[in-house]
C-alpha cells in the first residue's frame, strides 16, 4: 500500500510524464488500492477495446488530424501496457519482454539494414519480409500462408489479404462472369437463409466482391458510403 500511495503522489505531482509514468499508472490502476473496474478486467473482457482504439488511430490518419492522432496513439499504447501488466501479474512476461521481442524481430526482418542483403527497391524489401516471416512461422505451403491470415480480421480486410496472397502465388481469378453470377446467386439466397447460413453467405459475398474489386479500394469505399447513408437516414426520436 505504501508503494502505491507513493506512486499516486508521484503521478499527480510530476511536471512531465514519461514511459515509466505509464508503467506506474497501470500498476496503480490494477492494484487493490486502484480502480475496481480496471482490476476486474482480463484479456478477454477488453479484447474489443484495442480493436476500437486502433480504428480510431486510422480515423485520425484519414482526417490528417495530428492532435487526434497523438491522443489515439496514447490510447493504443495504454492498451499494450494494460495487457502486458496482466501478464506480468501472472508471471508470464513484462512490457520489457514485449519491447525486446519486437526489436529483435525488426532487426531480423531488415537484413538490408542490419545484415549484408542488398535491395534495390521497396518491393524487394517486402519480398524479403514475407520470406523471412514464412521461415519464422514455418509456413511451407501457400495454403498455410493464406490460413495464417487471422479469422478475427474484418471480413473485407481478410478477404483482400487472402486474395492478394493467392494472386502473388500466381493464382488467377479470370472467370469474371462466373464470379459475378455466383455473387448474385448467393445474394438472392441470403433473404431465405437461416441466421447461421446467412452469416456464412455474407462472408462469401464479401470474398467474391473483393475478387471483382481487385486490389482497389472501390468496394471498401462503396460499403463505407452505404453505411454513411444509413446513419444519415436513421430516424431520430420524434421525427
Amino acid at each position: 500500500m505504501e508503494r502505491i500511495n507513493e506512486l499516486k503522489n508521484k503521478l499527480k505531482t510530476e511536471q512531465k510524464h514519461d514511459f515509466e509514468s505509464l508503467l506506474q499508472l497501470v500498476e496503480v490502476l490494477r492494484s487493490p488500492e486502484g480502480c475496481v473496474w480496471d482490476r476486474e478486467q482480463t484479456h478477454e473482457s477488453i479484447r474489443s477495446d484495442i480493436i476500437e482504439e486502433t480504428y480510431e488511430v486510422i480515423e485520425a490518419i484519414d482526417k490528417a488530424d495530428t492532435a487526434l492522432l497523438r491522443e489515439e496513439l496514447g490510447d493504443v499504447m495504454f492498451q499494450v501496457m494494460f495487457h502486458s501488466r496482466i501478464e506480468e501479474e501472472q508471471g508470464s512476461f513484462t512490457v520489457d519482454d514485449v519491447i525486446g521481442d519486437i526489436v529483435d524481430k525488426m532487426i531480423l526482418r531488415h537484413p538490408h539494414v542490419f545484415g549484408n542483403v542488398d535491395v534495390e527497391n521497396s518491393a524487394q524489401v517486402l519480398d524479403n519480409w514475407e520470406m523471412i516471416k514464412k521461415v519464422e512461422k514455418q509456413r511451407v505451403t501457400v495454403r498455410e500462408n493464406m490460413q495464417s491470415v487471422p479469422r478475427q480480421l474484418p471480413s473485407l480486410m481478410r478477404a483482400k489479404k487472402i486474395i492478394k496472397k493467392a494472386r502473388k502465388d500466381g493464382y488467377r481469378f479470370d472467370d469474371v462472369e462466373g464470379i459475378s453470377a455466383k455473387l448474385y446467386t448467393i445474394a438472392d439466397s441470403v433473404g431465405t437463409a437461416d441466421d447461421a447460413s446467412r452469416q456464412e453467405l455474407a462472408c462469401d459475398l464479401v470474398f467474391l466482391a473483393s475478387v471483382l474489386a481487385g486490389d482497389s479500394a472501390d468496394l471498401e469505399k462503396s460499403l463505407g458510403e452505404r453505411i454513411d447513408e444509413f446513419i444519415e437516414s436513421y430516424p431520430e426520436k420524434g421525427e
